[in-house]
């Protein structure tokens, strides 16, 4: 006679119906995931093939831009060293047309009877010399001088009284 073989379950039969369901499923879900997972990696790795074709056809190009480079960088100097000549220019051009500015202001405070024999201009200040006829002219200039915007501070350096040419004055003013 022939021997069966005994199974013992001791899982009732509605567990054991879930249980092996959910194995199941786990376990076809589980393919799935290490089928996609070695998809995503071997199209990266073809997709490596290709990057490192396109960085081998670019090294002939990017010598090529080099060469280009190279052939121009004695133009591109010259037209940096102009433009910075031309930058410079414009810096003094736009100095210049101040001084002027404060030339023109300073000469137009000038009341009659005084005239302005020096006006010398430094970076950070202006010396002028003035001769003035009376003492109303020499005040109304000093007022102006004081009151214009652009001088921080003013000195009086030097006054003379000369019976023959009037006020010699000497005035420092610091921008």
């Amino acid at each position: 006679m022939e021997r069966k073989s005994v199974s013992i379950n001791l899982l009732q039969n509605k567990q054991g119906v879930f249980v092996d369901k959910f194995v199941d499923w786990a376990l076809t879900v589980g393919r799935l995931l290490v089928i996609a997972t070695e998809l995503i990696a071997l199209s990266a790795f073809l997709y490596r093939f290709s990057l490192d074709r396109q960085i081998i056809d670019l090294h002939p190009k990017i010598k090529q831009k080099e060469a280009i480079v190279k052939a121009l960088k004695n133009n591109e100097d010259k037209y940096r060293n102009l433009q910075d000549r031309l930058a410079l220019a414009l810096n003094f051009s736009n100095s210049g047309k101040e001084k002027i500015k404060i030339f023109q202001d300073i000469l137009s405070f000038a009341p009659d009877g005084l005239t302005i024999g020096n006006l010398v201009m430094h970076e950070t200040r202006l010396s002028i010399n003035a001769t003035a006829q009376n003492t109303s002219s020499l005040n109304l200039f000093t007022n102006s001088l004081k009151t214009y915007a652009k001088i921080r501070s003013l000195n009086l350096d030097n006054i003379q009284i000369k019976p023959s040419s009037g006020l010699i004055v000497s005035f420092t003013a610091n921008f």
